[in-house]
């Protein structure tokens, strides 16, 4: 068995890990290895043997954005669900979960001295690939990073996708609407009437935007989707008066979680995923409070997603972000005894279903595999910011180089649903604003999400211009005569 060190300051017992493939070489300089992370905002990237790999900065980082109940071995590289080895332009070795479905195995690789060692926890649910002779594709920008996915591996980890996209059945890809997004320009203040007013003036500016989309600030609690705060009226109002300006509806939720101060957690804990000790198991601490994960086998619980999404489907909303998905895979105890990626897709099938057929669904904060065959489009690494450097280092919190790093990284899943990048942002305080547009214009020349959160007043004229770009590269029929 591979010894694998214990985690410093983690009393839980390490899993036995099993040796399932060894990858040769002779240019130790020129070996890299893949680590996947654990949802779309862990850290993934192409390490050299000698590099150390990307680790969370402080507990808060580990829970929010990273495997929180398994953290990365201390030494060595560790993927989740995927990791690759191989050296310069040849052959490349896949390990990978062989499904969608079922607990999602973690890979780590440690190199023996003229041969990397790959070792799994779960030997049953992997498989190991040696993909050969693939042809290089251009890093395109982020070529800064030193950890950039080198354009053979990139490719390789392609064909090993499409492959796995193939054997798992999943759906095709569906291109995505055109959006905009309240969140970088009005953050938890989000209103009604300034809503409305970017809505004019994107209509004004005569900008191909298909979806106005409502991020996080309108519900009244997290858990709490029915209430709204004093900021916005009815739903179906607000979708009406978008409608009647040309647009479809989006909404932000975090359906997975529930805030301690939410009235789902004071009227229904048992709806809520439990420690061994049977009490509310705490995910993370955030939005100044403790948060709990929904378990979505309950059948209450799933009657309550159920009648949620409907009636926001009802509403007239059709294009969703579910956000902090992770938590629906939480391990714990569960009205039903299944893993938490099970009930994770368990829980994103209702949503799928309640929001019908047509409806747009885009995942975020969401494990990466477990998610396949759920979703339309996937955030695949952390937030933009105006900010270029993430914070506190950390590059899983939200930064332009490390939201560029991670999603140049994945760009190889676009065979499982339409890449999401992250918002343009054009303001002229934008840090390294046109490394980013050109980041996202190429994201988008390939089927990438177009989706952009500057309020247009903001604007100026090289602002202006990036938009224009970019939204002539993406989106489909808005179904609604402007």
């Amino acid at each position: 068995m591979l010894a694998v060190p214990p985690q410093t300051g983690d009393d839980r017992a390490v899993p036995a890990f099993e040796p399932i493939a060894e990858v040769r070489y002779e240019r130790r300089g020129d070996v890299r290895v893949f680590e996947q992370g654990w949802q779309s905002w862990s850290p993934s990237a192409a390490y050299g043997l000698d590099a150390k790999p990307r680790r969370p900065t402080g507990e808060r980082a580990q829970r929010l954005c990273y495997r929180s109940q398994a953290p990365a071995a201390q030494s060595g590289f560790q993927g989740e669900g995927l990791l690759a080895v191989g050296e310069g332009d040849g052959p490349v070795t896949v390990v990978a979960q062989a499904s969608p479905t079922g607990a999602v195995p973690q890979v780590r690789a440690v190199d023996r001295g003229g041969a990397v060692e790959v070792a799994t926890d779960r030997p049953d649910l992997v498989e190991a690939l040696t993909i050969e002779g693939t042809p290089a594709e251009s890093a395109g920008p982020g070529d800064d990073d030193a950890y950039a996915l080198p354009g053979a591996m990139q490719g390789a980890i392609r064909t090993w996708a499409q492959g796995w996209a193939a054997r798992a059945g999943l759906p095709g890809v569906r291109p995505a609407p055109t959006v905009w997004c309240s969140w970088y320009q009005y953050w938890t203040e989000v209103a009604e009437p300034a809503l409305l007013a970017e809505a004019e003036a994107l209509a004004a500016a005569g900008l191909p935007v298909e979806v106005v989309q409502i991020d996080d600030g309108w519900q009244q609690e997290i858990g709490d989707w029915v209430e709204r705060t004093d900021r916005f009226g009815s739903l179906a109002a607000t979708a009406g008066r978008l409608r009647g300006l040309g647009f479809r509806t989006g909404l932000w939720t975090a359906p997975f979680f529930a805030g301690g101060q939410s009235a789902l957690a004071r009227e229904h804990p048992e709806w809520l995923v439990r420690g061994d000790d049977g009490e509310p198991l705490v995910v993370a601490e955030h939005w100044l409070q403790p948060l709990y994960a929904l378990d979505a086998t309950h059948p209450a619980a799933a009657d309550h997603l159920r009648a949620l999404f409907g009636g926001f489907a009802a509403a007239g909303i059709d294009y969703h972000k579910v956000d902090f998905v992770f938590a629906g895979a939480i391990e714990g105890r569960r009205h039903a005894d299944v893993d938490g990626v099970t009930a994770y897709r368990e829980g994103l099938r209702l949503i799928r279903e309640a929001i019908g057929p047509e409806a747009y669904l885009l995942g975020c904060g969401a494990p990466q595999q477990a998610s396949a065959g759920l979703v339309d489009a996937m955030r695949v690494g952390p937030d933009v910011n105006p900010a270029w450097e993430p914070y506190e280092g950390d590059w899983a919190q939200p930064g332009g180089r490390a939201a560029r790093a991670t999603t140049q990284a994945r760009l190889w899943s676009d065979s499982w649903w339409v890449v999401d990048p992250d918002c343009l942002l054009a303001r002229p305080w934008m840090e390294h604003r046109a490394d980013w547009a050109a980041f996202v214009e190429r994201v988008a020349r390939s089927g990438g999400m177009v989706s952009l959160s500057d309020s247009i007043a903001d604007l100026d004229a090289d602002g202006m211009a990036s938009y224009r770009r970019l939204l002539a590269l993406g989106g489909g029929a808005t179904p609604y005569d402007r």
